[in-house]
């Protein structure tokens, strides 16, 4: 991954999360069917996966034991037409599409384990 510096200041690209789930592959196939993703990978024994949809990647690795649901915010450059192909994939929307108060248009989808993500675009 390419790197820049700003004067004495280091800039990073870009963050990837690593998402704590059940099951990689079920995991995998709920992110491709429900929301769209693309499975990009996952290695042999199936503990650790990514998928992806345009820039946005997110890794995936396999846990024994409960998993502490976690957030995203992932930005959308036409937020409605997000919201519109996600409801037509079926997915979980549990809050909807929606202007906020803190500047946002966003609406939010749980995952199969239990993660929020947030989908937004600025006001």
């Amino acid at each position: 991954m390419r790197t820049e510096s700003k004067g004495d200041r280091h800039v990073f690209a870009q963050a990837t999360p690593e998402l704590p789930v059940r099951d990689v592959i079920a995991a995998q196939i709920h992110y491709r069917d429900r929301l769209g993703f693309t499975i990009a990978w996952h290695n042999e024994d199936g503990r650790i996966g990514a998928v992806a949809h345009g820039a946005c990647a997110i890794f995936l690795r396999g846990v024994d034991g409960p998993i502490a649901p976690v957030t995203l915010w992932i930005f959308a450059a036409d937020v409605d037409a997000a919201c519109r192909d996600l409801t037509a994939l079926g997915a979980d929307i549990v809050d909807p599409l929606a202007d906020k108060p803190w500047g946002l248009r966003q609406f939010t989808v749980r995952d199969g384990d239990g993660h929020l993500i947030h989908i937004h675009h600025d006001l």
